[in-house]
């Protein structure tokens, strides 16, 4: 299939109203703000062996990377498949922590052909290789690219993905160990520390890829005419935006600062800084270059402090939650978990807010199903998690006191809400979970429901409206007997009191 079909197939409905070269999108209007914006995950599938990325296809399925060499398959009707797709093991490198089969990406036409491109290390050395394969047959492999890494294990990026001009990106790390000890990241010599920029689907004399002929390094002597963006030190995630095409890339940092770049459709030739720079700071004055130009991450964190290895992601672009999330880059942390959301506002710049802190433990990569909606796996527990979007649940103005005493047989609870806030309570409903096996009995000034240990007590038809300052008392009668801890938390009408 030519370039020009892929790039048509890619491009539909992407680039129809914005061209190549234009900024990305600001969000959607109808998303709410971010600092409003929550998300949960739901565990969906596990069993999965050290995974290390998900693409979504069309008929449904999630295509899930194991580092030891296999492709799983899940559905969400039918679940994760217990077979593999594809078995490459015997030709992978799994030596050390970070090497493996680390990426994949769907063919354009793959409805029709079931071809896949893989990223991953080969036995012996554990040479950084690029792929094609036909799903389900290990002999089907055609090599296509390869960049030696023997020094050190580590460092391999491997996210590989097709570009909205039909191209494929594959990024590459530094070569390993610390400090950028083979000095890659500002070398146009040598595909480490890189992301590439390649043709595939045309052969070009004895290469199994073309090179673009607007690729930035085209022509200049001592440069691989391959780099399409350089200055990474370990880009082990990166992503393209559907709606525009702009370019998100997650730079895992040496030790002091955890990093993501934007980079708005067409931008060649890029330079993020490694290992001159890392973050927004000076790394090594030695490898800087004097009137160079570096651009920027959008976004930094501290590593060690918020986490140790920022985990890329994708912008949400799904109908399901448009009109929360629309426009939102979705990232988390290797150590922490912690997603982030970050949106470029429409004067250009970018904001970020924390959205969740899930219990999760080491994800490892977010995933796009065909459905637009985001999903996440994670490392060694083998699981898999749907993301979903919500409204955060501002706090309101108001104080619960919570008092208790020995009762007969039971305890007798007075609680008692204030209105701290400057406009009245029209109608209120006290909520709160019990810390033990406490049972709510008689009521009095309030009707009580338990759910487990889940109450809401609402007014009577006499005590509905508290107005600014004024309190309203309410008690019940509940067992087991002696003296009961109080509840931590309330929430009035469903928020928060604060």
């Amino acid at each position: 299939m030519s370039r020009r079909r892929w790039a048509s197939l890619l491009t539909v409905g992407v680039l129809a109203l914005v061209g190549v070269g234009a900024s990305p999108p600001a969000p959607a209007a109808a998303a709410i703000p971010l600092d409003q914006l929550a998300v949960t995950t739901t565990q969906v599938a596990f069993g999965l062996q050290r995974p290390t990325s998900l693409i979504g296809v069309p008929d449904g399925r999630l295509l899930i990377t194991e580092k030891p060499g296999r492709i799983r398959a899940f559905h969400p009707d039918t679940g994760l498949d217990a077979a593999a797709l594809l078995d490459i093991s015997d030709r992978v490198d799994v030596s050390g922590n970070e090497r493996g089969l680390l990426g994949i990406a769907a063919a354009p036409d793959f409805g029709t052909t079931g071809i896949v491109y893989l990223a991953y290390t080969a036995l012996p050395e554990g040479t950084l290789t690029l792929s094609r394969f036909q799903l389900g047959s290990p002999a089907s492999e055609q090599v296509i690219l390869t960049q030696a890494h023997a020094e050190f294990s580590n460092h391999n990026g491997g996210n590989v993905a097709f570009g909205p001009d039909g191209y494929l990106y594959w990024s590459l790390g530094d070569g390993g160990a610390a400090d950028d000890v083979l000095a890659s990241g500002q070398n146009l010599g040598t595909l480490l520390g890189k992301i590439v920029r390649l043709d595939v689907s045309r052969t070009c004399g004895t290469a199994a890829y073309c090179v673009p002929a607007d690729n930035p390094f085209v022509g200049q002597a001592g440069a691989r005419p391959e780099i399409w963006t350089y200055g990474l030190r370990n880009p082990w995630k990166f992503s393209f935006d559907p709606a525009g095409g702009s370019l998100w890339i997650a730079d895992v940092g040496q030790g002091t600062w955890e990093e993501v770049n934007h980079l708005a459709t067409g931008t060649a030739g890029a330079n993020l800084g490694w290992s001159c720079r890392e973050g927004l700071v000076v790394f090594n004055p030695d490898r800087c270059v004097a009137g160079a130009t570096y651009t920027d991450p959008v976004f930094t964190y501290p590593t060690s402090l918020q986490g140790c290895a920022v985990i890329g992601g994708h912008v949400y672009r799904g109908s399901r939650y448009a009109d929360l999330a629309d426009g939102t880059y979705v990232v988390t942390d290797y150590c922490s978990a912690t997603i982030w959301g970050i949106r470029q506002t429409a004067g250009g710049a970018h904001e970020s807010a924390v959205l969740a802190q899930p219990d999760i433990v080491q994800p490892t990569s977010l995933g796009v199903a065909a459905d637009g909606e985001l999903y996440l796996i994670n490392d060694l527990p083998g699981q898999l998690h749907r993301i979903s979007f919500e409204r955060k649940v501002p706090p309101v103005a108001c104080k619960v006191t919570y008092q208790t005493q020995v009762w007969g047989t039971g305890f007798l609870a007075n609680v008692t809400l204030t209105n701290t806030g400057s406009t009245p309570v029209d109608g209120w409903t006290v909520g709160w979970t019990f810390p033990g096996p406490q049972k709510v009995g008689s009521t009095w000034n309030s009707q009580v429901t338990q759910t487990g240990t889940t109450v809401a007590a609402r007014n009577a038809s006499w005590n509905g409206s508290v107005a600014p300052g004024a309190s309203v008392t309410f008690g019940f009668l509940g067992t087991p007997g002696g003296p009961q801890p109080a509840p931590t938390a309330f929430t009035l009408n469903g928020s928060p009191c604060a």
